[in-house]
Parts: C-alpha cells; sequence; structure tokens
C-alpha cells in the first residue's frame, strides 16, 4: 500500500508552538515516526507539509495512492475548498488533529471536512497518525457495512461478515469521546480473516452524550439488535478491551440474546478501587461514578476469561487477579502492557484466538 500523509498550516511550527498542547515533537519527528510505522506496516508513506490551501488541494487531487491521511490545522473549520477537494476524489482520507479539538475552544470543534472523510481522529497526539494509518490499512484489507442500531450518530457498529460465530467487539479509552472503535478495528479483521462474523460497535461517550448510564444503555440496545443483522450466528462471543469491557459486562447480564463467552481484555471492571487509587484512569471512574455507575460489575452468568498484562500501567493486572478469584474465573495473565492486547500479530491475541475456537469450557478459575 501506499499512504499520503498531509500536515496543514503551522504545523512546521511543530515542538516550537504551544508545546503543551501539541507536545514536543518537531514536524522532523512526526514524519519519521510515521514512515517507521509504515515500516512497521508494510505501507509506503510519503509526507508532505504545506500552509497553502491551493497547494492542500493539489495534493488531494493529484495523489493515486491508497489513502490520505490529513491534519488540515486551521483550515479544518473553514475550507470548503478542500471538503469539495476531498468528496470529488475515490482516495478514502483520513482527518487528523493532534489536540483533543471537541475539548479546547468551541470553534476548534467545528470541522467543515469532517463529513466527507473516512474517519476523524483526534485527542491522541502524534499517535493519531498510526491510528489514521492504521484504520486505512483496515478498510482497504476487509471491507464493511456500518450498521445502524440507534438515534444517535454514535449508534453504530461496522459489521464485517464471514460464517458461523459472531463476535462483537467493544472498545476501551475510559469512555472518552476522543477513543473510538477504530482502536479494536485490527482485531475484528483478524477474526473475520479466520472466519468469523464481527460487528465492531460503537457507543455515546463522555464529551459527546455518554457516560452513565447512557454507554451502557447503547452496548445493551447493541446487543438486542443482533438479531437484526441478517446473520445467523452459531454462538454470539463478546470481546471487549478496558472500559469496553465493563460495558459488555454490564450489558450482558440483561441482553436479550445471550453471549456464549466473553474475553475481557486488560478489563476495567472495578471503578470503585480504581477511583481511590492512583491508577491513570481515577478521575474518569470517580466520574463514572458519580453519574451512578456500579462500583463492580459482575460477570454476568456468561462464561468470562479475563486477560491482563504484567505492564499494564492503565489498568493494573492485580485488580484482574482479585477479581477473577473472587468470582472463580478464568484468567489468563501475559506480559504485555494494556494496548498490545490489541494488536493481532502479538502472541496474548494468538492465545485469545485458540480459547474462542476451543468449545470446551474450562475449570473454574483457571490461571493460565
Amino acid at each position: 500500500m501506499r499512504l499520503l500523509v498531509i500536515n496543514g498550516p503551522n504545523l512546521n511550527l511543530l515542538g516550537e508552538r504551544e508545546p503543551e498542547v501539541y507536545g514536543s515533537a518537531t514536524l522532523t519527528d512526526l514524519e519519521d515516526q510515521v514512515a517507521a510505522w509504515g515500516d512497521e506496516m508494510g505501507v509506503n508513506v510519503h509526507s508532505e507539509q504545506t500552509n497553502s490551501e491551493e497547494r492542500m488541494i493539489d495534493l488531494i487531487q493529484a495523489y493515486d495512492g491508497d489513502g490520505v491521511v490529513l491534519n488540515p490545522g486551521a483550515f479544518t473549520h473553514t475550507s470548503r475548498a478542500i471538503a469539495d477537494a476531498i468528496a470529488a476524489v475515490s482516495t478514502p482520507v483520513v482527518e487528523v488533529h493532534i489536540s483533543n479539538v471537541r475539548a479546547r475552544e468551541p470553534w476548534r470543534a467545528r470541522s467543515v471536512i469532517s463529513e466527507v472523510c473516512a474517519r476523524t481522529i483526534y485527542g491522541r497526539g502524534i499517535g493519531g497518525y498510526r491510528n489514521a494509518m492504521r484504520h486505512l490499512v483496515n478498510r482497504a484489507v476487509m471491507p464493511f457495512e456500518t450498521v445502524r442500531y440507534g438515534p444517535h450518530p454514535d449508534n453504530v457498529g461496522d459489521l464485517r461478515r464471514g460464517d458461523g460465530d459472531l463476535v462483537v467487539l467493544a472498545h476501551g479509552g475510559l469512555w472518552s469521546q476522543e477513543f473510538e472503535r477504530d482502536l479494536t478495528e485490527s482485531l475484528a479483521v483478524d477474526l473475520t480473516e479466520r472466519g468469523y462474523h464481527t460487528w465492531n460497535i460503537e457507543y455515546r461517550r463522555v464529551g459527546f452524550g455518554g457516560g452513565w448510564p447512557a454507554s451502557g444503555q447503547d452496548v445493551l440496545t447493541a446487543l438486542d439488535s443482533i438479531p437484526q443483522l441478517g446473520i445467523d450466528p452459531r454462538r454470539v462471543i463478546l470481546v471487549g478491551h478496558s472500559a469496553g469491557a465493563q460495558l459488555l459486562m454490564w450489558a450482558a447480564s440483561r441482553a436479550e440474546t445471550r453471549a456464549r463467552l466473553h474475553v475481557a481484555l486488560g478489563p476495567l471492571l472495578d471503578l470503585g478501587t480504581a477511583a481511590g487509587s492512583g491508577d491513570i484512569g481515577a478521575v474518569e471512574c470517580r466520574r463514572m461514578l458519580d453519574q451512578g455507575a456500579p462500583p463492580r460489575v459482575g460477570p454476568a452468568g456468561v462464561e468470562t476469561v479475563l486477560v491482563h498484562g504484567d505492564a499494564d500501567q492503565i489498568v493494573p493486572v492485580e485488580r484482574s487477579i482479585e477479581y477473577a478469584g473472587e468470582h472463580g474465573l478464568e484468567h489468563h495473565r501475559t506480559g504485555c502492557d494494556h494496548f498490545s492486547l490489541l494488536d493481532p500479530i502479538k502472541p496474548e491475541w494468538a492465545w485469545v484466538i485458540d480459547r474462542i475456537s476451543d468449545g470446551d469450557s474450562p475449570a473454574p478459575n483457571r490461571e493460565t
């Protein structure tokens, strides 16, 4: 694959301009990192930076590769011409912003180009470029159909059709608006390549109508909408990461569609303990508790296995060890960090695949 990365006005000043907002990495640092990510993905990446709207339009129109990662800078808010250029070409474009534009001045949240882009990623630092590149690779490898399950813009899920079992995936991100279903997309692609139907769901998040109980109700509605997907799965399997595992755990106990198995990856299941700790997500957990979220969700009558890494700095592995022991659940302990569980080339994912395909139930409280 070939990808083009375009950085817009004032991004030549990265590292100098408001480093407290945009970070200390320079444009050269960013371009070097993007090239390294391209090598990692087997993708040829070319980077351009321009302060000119005309030049940006020319680059978009002339590019004949497989996808464009575009940080349009302030043109985001004003340039109908750039939006028209994106709409006029068949090449998918992912809009990227380093800062959380929806949490800053109100005018920054307005984009005139988002509606013509394949996806918009914001608020993840320069790592958002990697997420954008990965999304372009995934959509090229495995097409999907976005299926709506409710009225809110985020009441959707990406359906990839396979054969047999259906795996429903829910992403994490501490219920925050800047983290979306692209985080679990690579797992969905890998599963579909192995023959599974996959439905990678989105839900309302804090800052965009979510929080408690809205986020949980969305996941419950998604599970109850499975019969409307037009597939006839033999079994329904749940895969949740971090906060997504918490939402699936809560919803699974209430859903009409009964799941056979829930694989919880680096799960954040004990909000009460996390809120009173020094964990990275303590503030977000306290916010959810203030909104009425349960301090701890139970295993919901669904066979559940917890997969957690010793190097997890977001949700300490001890949380899963304690939870599994209390509820008599299977617990697979690895040496990885929180985000390696989202990478299908890691050995932890190979273990998950074996566990999903295993038709035999494990012994209770088995640690592997």
